[in-house]
């Protein structure tokens, strides 16, 4: 079995084999026609119940041809331009390449003793975004997971440097088109189910800050404390984008935490058009930044900014094996003493190749490309008497309802665009997101792939307009 590891006497088969798995997933990606087959779990469930783990096939040739069956074969490809679901990117090239290289070194983020130079390479990038921000000298941050983790090392933070440790009295304020990932870090922490305060959105879906003002003022009068604000810059299902300014100002008065969940709008750090967007981002004490979603990494490339690095002191635990106390006092770059994790890929080198290939103002084009291609979008919609579109877009996602003509309840309307949504990802034909709008079904294109076009946008209208109007059709009959 000793054949089978990476060393200077196997690094020959290293190279054919890695070359194998490269040019199947190149044909794949070169002969995609669709963005899905249409494969359900009924279909793909016992082929992988099937496989014996406990009798290996023994060659990664015959390794990767089972795997094109179970997987690459069926496999939802973010790269097709009719893929328009979730906060999920085509990848860029350069970032690839640095994904099979650091797989293959399998350096360990959490000491210097385990990857040296990318110790360095991930603080000059977590350096680099934090100017982008605007947090100033004193700023550093770390790697994460993704938007989750960032946000909750985050409240953590927040809540260590909060003014009470009674942790009854503290709240958090955040917009009700936030990420879910606010309370379930509030759960985490130990703060209970009362301690986030939901505040209403208005009509393009961002905090409303008066309310925000009022709801920080009832607190403060019951005695409450108020923890931290979050504000969002780039919801999950709108892409809008909080009042950063006012929020700030009222984070200051209260001396309330003010975070930035921007794991979306991330990508506006290096528009070359639209950096206006993020204006009040470089008051906040923490930034969440996910690099995967709007510049074009590979999951997983996520960071979290801070204004203090000193308060990154509160994820810090030392072990005599890891990180012994000494190491501070010899200045050795131990990157777990920020991190809430322990062993960590080094995911910085995805986004250290892309800028170094492509540089920021490239990334940044690529974003605005969406950008603009969402604007065109909302024009369609606009236009098309078969749609309701929610709000126009700040980045680059749009909200939408199939809305036929009368003789349809609100309630057959929701199924039908169910039903819709559902039926094209059945067909493989495109991929489409959903989510509740007021409790009413709708319909939802994140657009993060600059090779979708107004075309693509109208051709995947007309599908769920079919689908829709197929399924009322034969609903509203079978009713009659």
């Amino acid at each position: 079995m000793r054949s089978h590891l990476l060393n200077d006497a196997t690094a020959e088969q290293y190279r054919r084999s890695v070359t194998d798995g490269v040019e199947r997933v190149a044909r794949k990606l070169a002969t995609t026609r669709r963005p899905f087959t249409g494969a359900t779990p009924d279909d793909l469930a016992p082929a992988v119940s099937a496989v014996d783990l406990d009798r290996p096939l023994g060659d990664t040739a015959a390794a990767l041809d089972e795997l094109e069956d179970l997987y690459l074969r069926d496999a939802v490809y973010f790269h097709h331009p009719r893929y328009l679901g979730h906060l999920n990117c085509p990848v860029v090239i350069p970032a690839v390449v640095g994904e099979a290289v650091l797989s293959a070194v399998n350096s360990s983020l959490d000491t210097w003793d385990q990857s040296a130079g990318g110790t360095l390479i991930e603080r000059r990038l977590v350096d680099w975004t934090a100017g982008r921000i605007g947090l100033g000298p004193a700023a550093d941050g770390v790697f994460t997971s993704g938007g989750t983790q960032s946000n909750l090392q985050a409240l953590l933070l927040a809540r260590e440097e909060a003014p009470t440790g009674d942790l009854a009295k503290l709240r958090i304020f955040t917009s009700e088109c936030s990420h879910f990932s606010v309370q379930k870090s509030a759960r985490l922490l130990g703060l209970g189910r009362s301690a986030v305060v939901s505040i209403p959105c208005d009509g393009d879906r961002r905090m409303q800050s008066v309310v925000l003002a009022a709801e920080l003022a009832r607190c403060a009068a019951e005695g409450l404390v108020p923890m931290a604000i979050v504000a969002t810059a780039g919801t999950t299902d709108f892409g809008s984008i909080d009042p950063l300014p006012e929020i700030a100002a009222l984070a200051a008065e209260y001396g309330a935490w003010m975070h930035v969940d921007a794991a979306y709008g991330c990508g506006l750090l290096a528009s070359p058009t639209r950096r206006r967007l993020l204006d009040g981002i470089e008051r906040a004490d923490s930034v969440t930044v996910d690099y995967h979603k709007s510049f074009f990494q590979p999951v997983s490339s996520s960071a979290v900014l801070v204004r203090d690095g000193a308060t990154l002191r509160h994820a810090t635990y030392h072990a005599d094996y890891l990180n012994p106390r000494r190491t501070v006092a010899e200045r050795i770059p131990n990157q777990v003493d920020k991190s809430l994790q322990t062993t960590r890929r080094f995911d910085a080198l995805k986004l250290w190749m892309t800028l170094r290939v492509m540089g920021a103002d490239g990334v940044g084009r690529l974003f605005d490309e969406v950008c603009d291609l969402a604007a065109e979008g909302y024009g369609l919609l606009a236009a098309d008497p078969r749609y309701d579109v929610v709000v126009r877009p700040s980045l680059s996602t749009l909200v939408f309802r199939y809305v036929p003509g009368p003789g349809a309840s609100p309630e057959e309307v929701d199924r039908a665009n169910l039903h819709a949504r559902k039926a094209l990802f059945a067909s493989g034909e495109a991929v489409v997101a959903g989510t509740k709008v007021d409790g009413r079904q709708y319909l939802k294109f994140t657009l993060l792939n600059p090779e979708t076009t107004a075309h693509d946008i109208a051709a995947v209208l007309d599908l769920i307009a079919g689908h829709a109007e197929q399924y009322l059709g034969e609903n509203l009959v079978h009713a009659s």
